[in-house]
């Protein structure tokens, strides 16, 4: 293991090119190594906890990704600003986005993920199969439509065979995927696809996939150095979906033997050897109901389920990369990695299950958040925090560990029910339905599995829809919110002062500036 020391790193200040829990995961892996964190904002999350967090934080702009998180000029700029020498993207927003690298890198920062070549070879997905294909990974039988006329592409699709899928070449995050059942339905569905592409990517381009049908999705997780390093940390299960998108994880999926564990990671540090890719990432698959798995894409950068990975290796993914983007080897072997138990991971999100998943918002007037053995919450809430709709609706994960997969969903269940968020509508009365169905019990999953069991008009018999009226449980947790909100104003009012321009500027923070914090 490397020993040196970080004050001989490349970098010694880090700036967080995101938001959120994954904002506040990076800080925390960023302070453990002795590293400074720099924060950015918009103008709604002036008063988010990953703000107060950070050792420095700016604003970046209006509420609007494209104003703010995304504006690459200014993230570049306040990066100058505070003298940062890394950026690291976390998930979303720019974290796949091989311009925002090279202009990184022109900008002479060290950008904390795969490099602009690997993200470009693996984030569009015709040429990310032409690549696993190269590696000898088995990819889903396929074809393109570029230049085709609707003679060509229905030609095409009739030799794949029904059901079929159409994916973006450009996309991600479940955008841009249509299923095709029928043939006469492939002409509406292209168009369809193509639009929410060029919505979606500013790509209207699609390929045609054959749809593997019943499939559980099976992902496997990826480091590698720039030293020739590469190893896997296992797969995760992620089966359970909603319109592509995740929505519960576990590590190890609870169908894959050693044989095909074998096959599936070697196959996957096949392909990264084949791309030169530094850094982590995780090459996903679907597993068909013969036991046959097929490559669908490489995702370039951390993803949301980590720390069920982490729990089960002990390893921290976020600080090797940092590690890896200091130019340093990896901290362990493949050899060295153990794995143990069972770790499973929920997304809560604001979003109301009894009303087809719309997008909530509100201020959360006040919050619980389970503890206790093997229970991990990563979020970024607190009691007055005001959820705004402009970014993704996730707003915490929780990750429980367990020596086996029967442990893991006992203490998922036991969290669940401590977990109260008073005020915005979430997906934790989903979490609980799923976690009573006999058939994720038994493990019997595929990425059609809530289409299947949910219903579809927003509830099942089995959960009763939400309801207006707070238990006694969230009332006194209310009560116990709002007495510490108006306690913590109390105190807050006792360091106010009044700046020479007449606006309110707190003590704290004044004291905190002197000790090397800044807010701008």
């Amino acid at each position: 293991m490397e020993r040196l020391s970080v004050a001989d790193w490349p970098f010694q200040k880090v700036l967080i090119a995101n938001r959120g829990e994954i904002a506040l995961r990076v800080i925390r892996a960023c302070r453990e190594l002795g590293l400074q964190s720099v924060a950015v904002y918009s103008d709604v999350d002036r008063d988010a906890l990953h703000v107060r967090m950070a050792d420095e934080a700016y604003a970046i702009g209006p509420a609007a990704a494209a104003q703010s998180y995304l504006n690459i000029p200014r993230l570049l700029a306040v990066a100058q600003e505070a003298g940062a020498q890394a950026i690291h993207p976390g998930y979303g927003f720019l974290a796949e986005n091989a311009a925002f690298v090279d202009a990184c890198r022109q900008a002479g920062l060290i950008f904390v993920g795969p490099s602009a070549a690997a993200q470009r070879a693996m984030g569009e997905k015709t040429a990310a199969r032409r690549a696993a294909q190269a590696a000898g990974v088995p990819i889903v039988p396929g074809a393109l439509t570029d230049n085709a006329d609707d003679d060509e592409i229905q030609a095409s699709a009739q030799r794949l065979g029904y059901p079929l899928l159409l994916k973006a070449a450009a996309g991600g995050g479940g955008k841009g995927i249509r299923l095709v059942r029928e043939p006469h339905e492939l002409l509406a569905a292209l168009r369809s696809a193509r639009s929410e592409a060029q919505t979606a990517f500013g790509d209207n381009r699609v390929y045609l996939e054959k749809a593997i049908m019943p499939a559980r999705h099976i992902e496997v997780q990826f480091i590698a150095d720039a030293h020739g390093h590469a190893v896997h940390l296992g797969e995760r299960e992620c089966s359970i979906q909603r319109r592509h998108q995740k929505l519960l994880e576990e590590s190890p999926s609870p169908v894959v033997d050693e044989t095909l564990r074998a096959q599936m990671t070697t196959a996957t540090l096949n392909l990264v050897h084949s791309i030169e890719y530094v850094n982590a990432g995780t090459a996903e698959f679907l597993l068909g109901p013969e036991g046959n798995f097929y490559f669908l894409e490489v995702n370039a950068r951390i993803q949301v389920e980590h720390p069920v990975t982490e729990w089960c290796t002990e390893i921290d993914l976020v600080q090797e990369q940092l590690r890896v983007a200091a130019g340093l080897p990896l901290s362990f072997t493949q050899e060295e990695v153990l794995f143990r138990g069972t770790a499973i991971e929920c997304r809560i999100s604001a979003e109301d299950p009894a009303n087809h998943f719309l997008p909530a918002t509100g201020t959360i007037q006040a919050l619980q958040e389970p503890s206790g053995p093997g229970v991990r919450v990563d979020s970024s809430l607190y009691a007055g925090l005001q959820i705004p709709l402009y970014y993704d609706p996730l707003l915490s994960k929780l990750i429980v560990w367990g020596r086996d997969r029967t442990q893991a969903i006992a203490r998922l269940r036991r969290a669940v029910e401590e977990y109260q968020i008073v005020g915005v509508r979430t997906t934790l009365p989903f979490v609980r339905w799923l976690l009573e169905q006999p058939r994720f019990l038994a493990a019997d999953l595929s990425t059609d599995f809530i289409a299947e069991e949910w219903d579809g008009h927003g509830h099942t018999a089995t959960i009763p829809p939400v309801s207006e009226e707070f238990t006694a449980e969230q009332i006194a947790a209310l009560c116990a919110g709002l007495l510490f909100q108006e306690q913590s104003l109390h105190e807050q009012a006792r360091y106010q002062s009044t700046t020479q321009d007449g606006t309110e500027q707190s003590r704290w923070r004044d004291m905190s500036r002197k000790e090397g914090l800044r807010r701008v």
